[in-house]
């Protein structure tokens, strides 16, 4: 088994790598497939993002994987795996099975390759809220995010195309709750009372 072998592997990369295989099969294994960095981390049980990038581009640099960043907060990174072969010449850059080795049945297969990309863009604000209140995200962020993006034409920043609006969703609450950590943090104006006064002054004291 070529893991077996590879003495440059360690624990963190054969977890990570079982991740990404993992995402691969609930895709159908597709050519490739689009990845959440929180929830491959999650997965795979990687605490720091610093491990999860360096090993991240070692299997792609060590020929396990392709790692195609997306250098976009908004946009997943994408991931291409290839098919080990069983034999001494292990077909390291293939990404389609070969005839002894066929992963998933070819029946139906076009409806697979069509759910893979059924999460570009929600079918109504109704879909968009579901989703929200199943991570707990308050029904009104839903509301919003569906208004905004809705009158942009589902564009990022109005001019790249979003790919998966799951991601993109996560994004926007992960910015909702720190404008509201700040806004708790914030302390109050210095100023806020100077325009109070007195009434009961007492004229008899000194100046």
């Amino acid at each position: 088994m070529t893991i077996a072998k590879d003495t440059r592997l360690n624990p963190t990369h054969i977890s990570l790598y079982m991740a990404l295989f993992n995402y691969w099969n609930i895709n159908r294994f597709p050519k490739d497939f689009i990845i959440i960095r929180d929830e491959v981390m999650k997965l795979s049980k990687i605490g720091s993002k610093s491990t999860y990038h360096r090993c991240l581009k070692q299997l792609d640099s060590w020929k396990y994987i392709q790692y195609i960043p997306s250098h976009n907060s908004f946009r997943g990174s994408r991931i291409r795996l290839f098919i080990f072969g069983t034999t001494s010449g292990q077909p390291l850059d293939s990404a389609v099975p070969n005839q002894g080795q066929p992963l998933v049945s070819y029946i139906n297969n076009n409806k697979h390759k069509e759910n893979i990309y059924k999460l570009e863009l929600p079918q109504n604000e109704k879909e968009v809220i579901s989703f929200f209140l199943k991570n707990n995200w308050p029904k009104i962020e839903a509301q919003k995010f569906f208004a905004h993006y809705s009158a942009i034409g589902w564009k990022i920043g109005g001019k790249i195309k979003m790919t998966n609006w799951h991601a993109s969703a996560k994004s926007w609450m992960l910015k909702s709750k720190d404008l509201s950590l700040k806004q708790i943090k914030s302390p109050p104006s210095q100023n806020q009372d100077n325009l109070k006064t007195t009434k009961s002054k007492n004229y008899k004291e000194p100046l």
